[in-house]
């Protein structure tokens, strides 16, 4: 049975009415836990890909090219021309932080992409709020009261921006042991605070500023001067911009959260950008994750180093 009845249902109650005929049926017929469910794969011509806890489930049911194009449009509102900006880059943020991946034919203009046409597959990867999965590891990340700046390291699909989430969160509200601090979220593609109309829809903690929709490099700079934050959040670092732009961060005193792709520290330190900035010693805590087959699993916390603190 599709179920909602979790702390994520009002995230995930956006969807069901999107879900019915088209995608609904097939789903409830097979019994699949849509709390459960990480992406929905929709190619045309092929059968309907449920990922659910890593496992990879392939129902009998299959799409044309205009049924596809349907659930775009309406996951769009019927309003294709709004999400411009976002379809040129392959995915559409939906409210609560859910996102829609797009292929088709892209139309080039030189070497920059203008639009994204005859769309052909779609993957709706479902975004989970799950309070308290940080709870294993959020004491490791002070050294007494002083807050480590920290880097959340898994493979894609491997859990780290809803383990960011929920590290925002409990240092946002605080705990027994530490105060709430005041916390900066630039969340570029609306997947960390879900806000639908600027507000956010996850729960991202009470002293939570969200800048939402903009460049990570343009935001960290901004939110640093417009709120003061004491602690600095982003998702999916890489760029030559956003190690400028976190270094700028911790020359203001200002602790920095963020996450990367990467399967272990050696793979991060092949990267260049990266390397610099591990380097520097601008991350006291490197959180590795087990990666897709067990998403959100914590294998190991680290120090810049690469030494095992917990």
């Amino acid at each position: 049975v599709i179920t909602t009845s979790t702390a994520s249902g009002k995230t995930l109650s956006f969807l069901l009415p999107v879900l019915q005929d088209i995608l609904k049926n097939p789903l409830q017929a097979a019994k699949v836990d849509l709390w459960e469910t990480e992406e929905i794969r929709v190619r045309a011509g092929q059968c309907l890909s449920v990922q659910v806890r890593g496992r990879e489930w392939r129902l009998e049911v299959r799409y044309t090219v205009e049924e596809i194009r349907q659930i775009l449009s309406y996951l769009a509102n019927y309003s294709l021309y709004a999400y411009e900006r976002e379809i040129r880059q392959g995915y559409l943020t939906l409210p609560g932080g859910h996102r829609l991946g797009l292929v088709g034919r892209a139309v080039l203009e030189g070497d920059r992409i203008t639009s994204l046409t005859e769309i052909s597959a779609l993957n709706l990867r479902l975004a989970h709020e799950k309070k308290g999965c940080a709870d294993s590891v959020i004491s490791c990340l002070w050294e007494q009261d002083n807050l480590c700046d920290t880097l959340v390291v898994s493979p894609p699909g491997g859990g780290k921006t809803t383990l960011l989430r929920d590290c925002i969160r409990q240092i946002s509200d605080g705990t027994k042991e530490h105060r709430g601090r005041t916390v900066g979220v630039v969340d570029e593609r609306s997947e960390i605070a879900g806000c639908c109309r600027g507000v956010p829809e996850n729960d991202v903690g009470m002293r939570t500023d969200v800048l939402d929709g903009c460049p990570k490099a343009l935001g960290m700079r901004m939110l640093l001067r417009s709120m003061a934050p004491e602690v600095l959040a982003v998702d999916e670092i890489g760029s030559e911009e956003d190690v400028r732009e976190i270094q700028y961060a911790a020359n203001c005193g200002c602790t920095v959260f963020a996450t990367v792709h990467g399967g272990s520290l050696d793979a991060l330190q092949n990267q260049p950008n990266l390397r610099k900035l591990l380097e520097t010693g601008a991350f006291q805590r490197l959180l590795f994750l087990e990666g897709r087959d067990a998403p959100g699993r914590i294998r190991q916390v680290t120090d810049h180093r690469g030494t095992v603190l917990c």
